[in-house]
């Protein structure tokens, strides 16, 4: 919300010395977030003045039109000779009165006008744009046209109030009385201590039997709807100079004066208005729920189809305007330029529902001013005041008639009252404020307060976000001011450390990061198109998913199932971005919905809930284990002076499974297997053992190359997931000491042929199976394959065998019969043959 400070001041006498930052600093003190403050026409000096054009010469032989214009400027050029000046736009003619600046002035920016030779002309100042005078978007694109009337050689910086601060500021969800100059005010006037002039205290006419008919269907959509209509408004009228600079400086751009007026009363007032030419509505105004299908061209010249849930204004042709939203096209206010122009309009001041506001511009990519302001909350009691403010500016600037009658339709309801201990906000904030200070803070943001020891608060019809106790005293706290509040430090209970829980999740993080990996934590939320990015089963259990009611975005309405979305994406990011030698991982919760879906219940705040309570609460959650991932790219190992690098492959995604696997105490069975996403001959499943059963706890290795296209990855990326809490549940984490022996090791090698589908871990476990107790470990070494020495279809797998016993030193014939136990069962098992 843009608030210029010359338009705050005529609600709030501030003192004169006050400056945008005095009043930044007390809102920011009060709780606004004023963002900053800008400085309209800093750096601009005159002279600036009103000129009207006496001749134009088109200059010929240019690229682009050029002309030369004489311009009379008064007595401003110290001469009152007419000012010679060259220029470029088309949009101004003989007699038009402009905005000139003299030689010896400085615009915006530090740009100093001076005369000068050009296009063989010389020019003695400049014919201004708003753009050029940094006035905002004033819809010509051109040179400023002033009015008729416009005095010759009066100073312009005055005129068109060149020089002012605009706060900058960012209302959050639950202030929508602060999208308003009067909400501002409010506030302000609150911080300074001083009187607030409420321009929404109006005389209002009652409602009558003369209103323009109004039938409202959906009362719960639409609890109120005010009606006025003003006749007789001049087609010529045009906006004046200052009501479009307040426009333009709260960021709106003027477009006619029945719109601009409307325009100005919601920046104003906070209250959405709308203006429909008499003459193009057809009947009685209506309120209702859009019929599924129906459909309306919107101002913006959009067709829309509209769902059942959508609330739409109606006439007796049907829809002419989304509620609260957007107007339609078929009653639009004409201008005279277009056509006749509007002489006779409706004005419309309704209240419209929140929730169902919001549904409906998100559904149809539509937000605007005033849908903005209806999902954060729209004073109801303001209606029938701005519809009243908007019928006296256009009988002032348009020479309209307001006609007698009055329509307001408004649905039964009584003010929202809270009963609240007078010394609750003291609690709340650990400070003695005091009744008297929690009164008179009430009162000032607008509440009637009754009561003594406990309190009968009726909440102002503006301020819908305060709905119970802790919104009152969050008013009194912010009020008496944040800063005040004093530091203290919780006291822990001691003999309280971490979790095995996080104990685990750090070890984790701590290995992975050891190891080189990066962390990158990533957003919950995909879209479902992502599972067949990852070629995964269409009876594949990642595929069901938890959806968000309100999502963030509309493209990732979903929570994940896997953490390989958000990995992937961010190692393409950083693979665009330079970085190609890439190791990532994440540890989070994934969101699995259960087979029985179940309504939470709401818990109690008075109390601390029962167990029952919240067991009945995570039964009704989805279930979040908590996965850990990772993925590589490029080099895994750099090149250097001390010999060539390697690149990563599937050897390392599995190597990183393992890691995780043993800071949880778990011995990982790592086999051939093949899902979704990965390389179906370079997919490792990873297993472990439970209660005598093996489960899979994740896969590991390269991905498919489809997989690589789609997510636009470089070539043969990697990646592994695991269940952490499947970890967790089986293993036995408890730090065990290494057993230091007295007596010296026994090394055997052993190479071994086997066919080239038999998978390295079958070998390995019937090798470890076979050398018996003696065995104390075994390590790969080398792979190799000749189709010449080995064999078709043959590879040679060498392997390194330690045995050590614990008592003794063992003898070659002890260690070698331990060996030939190994080879022997893992030639039983696999096929294996001693390489000749």
């Amino acid at each position: 919300m843009r608030v210029p400070l010359s338009w705050l001041r005529e609600y709030v006498d501030l003192p004169a010395t006050e400056t945008g930052r005095d009043v930044q600093a007390k809102l920011i003190s009060a709780g606004l977030e004023v963002e900053t403050v800008e400085q309209l026409g800093d750096g601009l000096k005159g002279p600036l003045v009103v000129g009207q054009v006496l001749t134009i010469e088109e200059l010929e032989g240019f690229k682009k039109p050029i002309r030369f214009c004489t311009v009379d400027v008064g007595t401003a050029n110290g001469t009152g000779e007419p000012q010679e000046i060259v220029c470029g736009a088309r949009n101004f003619a003989v007699g038009d009165k402009v905005v000139v600046v003299l030689p010896g002035a400085e615009l915006p920016g530090g740009f100093a006008i001076s005369a000068r030779k050009t296009y063989g002309k010389t020019s003695h100042g400049m014919i201004c744009s708003s753009d050029e005078l940094g006035m905002g978007d004033d819809g010509t694109k051109g040179i400023i046209v002033l009015p008729p009337e416009t005095e010759v050689g009066k100073d312009a910086i005055e005129l068109l109030e060149l020089v002012d601060e605009v706060l900058d500021i960012a209302v959050t969800a639950n202030r929508g009385d602060c999208l308003s100059i009067r909400g501002v005010a409010r506030e302000t006037a609150i911080a300074y201590g001083l009187p607030l002039r409420d321009p929404a205290l109006l005389d209002v006419p009652g409602p009558n039997a003369y209103g323009y008919p109004v039938q409202v269907s959906e009362p719960y959509g639409c609890d109120r709807f005010t009606a006025r209509t003003v006749g007789g408004l001049s087609p010529e009228a045009r906006s004046p100079i200052w009501l479009k600079r307040r426009l333009q400086k709260v960021g709106m751009r003027p477009i006619s004066l029945a719109v601009d007026i409307t325009n100005y009363v919601m920046m104003e007032l906070g209250q959405p208005l709308h203006a429909y030419d008499r003459k193009l509505v057809q009947g009685t105004i209506g309120v209702r729920r859009a019929a599924e299908g129906e459909q309306i061209v919107t101002l913006d010249g959009v067709t829309r189809k509209l769902h059942a849930e959508d609330l739409v204004i109606t006439d007796d042709r049907g829809p002419i305007g989304l509620a609260g939203v957007m107007g339609g096209a078929n009653t639009e206010i004409a201008d005279h330029e277009e056509g006749e122009g509007t002489t006779d309009v409706v004005v419309e001041a309704a209240h419209f529902d929140a929730v169902s506001i919001a549904r409906t511009a998100r559904r149809h990519k539509l937000s605007s001013e005033a849908s903005r302001r209806f999902e954060r909350g729209v004073d109801p009691a303001a209606a029938a005041a701005a519809a009243q403010r908007t019928v006296d500016l256009l009988v002032l600037l348009a020479g309209g008639t307001a006609d007698a009658g009055v329509t307001e339709i408004a649905a039964p309801s009584a003010p929202h009252t809270i009963a609240v201990p007078a010394d609750h906000p003291d609690k709340v904030a650990g400070v003695d404020y005091g009744r008297e200070t929690v009164v008179r803070r009430l009162q000032q943001v607008g509440c009637d307060v009754y009561g003594q020891d406990e309190l009968i608060v009726t909440v102002p019809s503006w301020r819908p976000d305060l709905t119970e106790v802790n919104d009152l005293a969050e008013e009194v706290i912010r009020l008496e001011g944040y800063e005040n509040l004093p530091s203290t430090l919780p006291k822990p209970p001691s003999g309280r450390g971490l979790t095995h829980r996080q104990r685990l999740h750090r070890r984790v993080g701590r290995a992975l990061a050891g190891a080189g990996y990066v962390e990158a934590p990533n957003y919950p939320f995909i879209g479902e198109q992502v599972f067949d990015q990852l070629l995964l089963e269409a009876d594949d259990p990642a595929r069901r998913v938890v959806k968000l009611t309100n999502p963030l975005n509309d493209e990732e309405p979903a929570l994940r199932t896997t953490l390989l979305p958000g990995l992937l994406g961010a190692l393409r990011r950083n693979d665009g971005r330079g970085s190609h030698d890439l190791a990532l991982f994440e540890t989070g919760l994934v969101f699995l919905p259960r087979e029985e879906q179940k309504v939470a219940a709401a818990l109690p705040v008075d109390r601390r809930p029962t167990d029952e309570e919240i067991a009945d609460l995570n039964a009704a959650l989805p279930e979040q284990p908590r996965h850990v991932a990772a993925v590589l790219a490029g080099a895994r190992e750099q090149a250097g002076w001390w010999g060539k690098g390697r690149p990563a492959d599937y050897a390392d995604a599995i190597e990183a499974a393992r890691a995780v696997a043993r800071e949880a105490g778990v011995e990982l069975l790592v086999r051939g297997g093949q899902y979704g996403p990965w390389h179906p001959g370079r997919c490792a499943e990873l297993v472990v053992v439970a209660d005598g059963a093996e489960k899979v706890v994740g896969h590991a290795g390269e991905l498919h190359p489809r997989v690589v296209k789609a997510f636009g990855l470089p070539a043969r990326t990697c990646a592994m997931e695991l269940d952490l809490d499947a970890l967790e549940a089986v293993g036995d984490d408890t730090p065990q000491a290494p057993g230091i022996s007295t007596f010296p090791v026994a090394t055997q090698d052993v190479a071994l042929v086997v066919d080239k589908f038999v998978p390295h871990a079958d070998v390995e476990a019937a090798l470890r199976d076979g050398a018996g107790s003696l065995l104390e470990a075994i390590r790969l070494f080398d792979v190799y394959e000749n189709a010449e020495q080995l064999g078709d279809g043959k590879k040679s797998l060498a392997y390194a065998l330690r045995f050590r016993a614990g008592d003794r030193t063992l003898t070659v014939d002890e260690a070698s019969a331990a060996r030939d136990a190994a080879v022997a069962l893992a030639g039983e098992r696999t096929g294996a043959v001693l390489r000749g």
